[in-house]
């Protein structure tokens, strides 16, 4: 009986030792993740954190772009969806006397465009320039109610520093830091450039015109007939419309009286534009005439490449329907900078000017 209890005692304080080395290597294990990216701090965060480069090494545009906002390196700001990212910053920064950075970001919604110019103007007051890419977001009729997409981190966009430090601990910001050191030791490099400008279409090599056709026009049986009018709203009808995220760019426009202000509806290949003589036509006429009403108001350039031109028409001009290539991102840059800075028409009709 006696050694059965000396066993069972020793069984017992074995497992009480077991469960006691466990915890310790748990709680041992978490605090070094925490203190790993806490030092880290692959966000550019922490007030504490080791005095390191940090480059976007986040594949998430909506995880990385608070940090180059906040850095102070840039006086003005580019917000739109993918169709803007290809746009270069360093295209417009002689032009337009100023340090661009580019925060448009993949499949993003008006708020979160709306939101992202928010957070740039809270912390480095009011842009010199601003440009806004502009695209089906800012007509979408449930805009208020589809405001995030694709995990968009409010907490990060918000003014409550500690809500951060909840968020941060976790696997993903592990990966991150991680990532970073993975930079600094030569294994890893930056995802884009600092002032968010990344090419994230394929390489120019890669080009296949016959696929790039067919994603094209997956939706479509064929071409849309040109300059046809779309069918007349009537008055009711056009009351009726709700454009929510309109209301937003008013706003927007408003608190910057001093800023030169662009609004520039992107060059979506034809394909991706309103059928003509339809009534999706005819609603895409009203939102646009109101955009451009609102740009006035505000003493924005207005510039509209979403028609049918040299460039939308071209399927070899585009990867799919929505995403341009390369050269021709260079092209609406230089385009941009002259119409914007100097009030220059397309010779081509590329582009339109809605505002002087």
């Amino acid at each position: 009986m006696l050694q059965q209890a000396l066993a069972q005692t020793e069984t017992s304080a074995g497992w009480r030792r077991f469960v006691l080395l466990f915890l310790c290597i748990f709680v041992g294990g978490v605090l070094g993740a925490a203190l790993f990216i806490l030092l880290l701090d692959p966000y550019d965060m922490v007030p504490f954190s080791l005095p390191i480069e940090r480059p976007l090494v986040s594949g998430s545009q909506r995880f990385a772009y608070p940090q180059v906002m906040r850095s102070g390196r840039f006086d003005s700001i580019i917000v739109g969806s993918s169709t803007a990212r290809l746009i270069d910053p360093e295209q417009l920064n002689g032009p337009f006397h100023a340090r661009f950075a580019n925060m448009a970001m993949n499949a993003s919604s008006a708020w979160e465009e709306w939101t992202t110019f928010e957070y740039f103007r809270r912390h480095m007051r009011a842009p010199k320039v601003l440009i806004v890419g502009i695209d089906d977001a800012w007509c979408d009729p449930n805009a208020d109610r589809d405001r995030v997409r694709h995990g968009f981190p409010e907490w990060m966009y918000d003014d409550d520093r500690w809500n951060d430090y909840a968020h941060l601990f976790n696997s993903g910001t592990l990966e991150i830091a991680a990532r970073l050191v993975g930079y600094h030791l030569g294994l890893y490099s930056a995802r884009s450039r600092y002032d968010g400008f990344e090419v994230f279409t394929p390489p120019e090599s890669d080009y296949d015109l016959a696929r790039a056709k067919r994603g094209i026009w997956v939706a479509h049986a064929e071409a849309p007939l040109p300059n046809l009018p779309p069918p007349p709203l009537s008055d009711t009808d056009r009351r009726a419309l709700r454009f929510p995220a309109l209301e937003w760019l008013d706003a927007m426009l408003g608190e910057i009286p001093s800023t030169r202000k662009v609004l520039a509806f992107m060059p979506v290949h034809i394909a991706a534009q309103a059928w003509p003589g339809t009534r999706a036509a005819a609603l895409d006429a009203e939102c646009k005439a109101r955009i451009e009403a609102i740009g006035r108001t505000h003493g924005a350039r207005v510039i509209d490449w979403r028609i049918a031109s040299p460039i939308t028409t071209n399927d070899s001009n585009y990867w799919d329907a929505l995403h341009y290539r390369l050269p021709i991102a260079q092209r609406v840059a230089r385009e941009l900078s002259d119409a914007a800075v100097k009030g220059t028409d397309s010779s081509e009709g590329s582009y339109r000017l809605l505002t002087r």
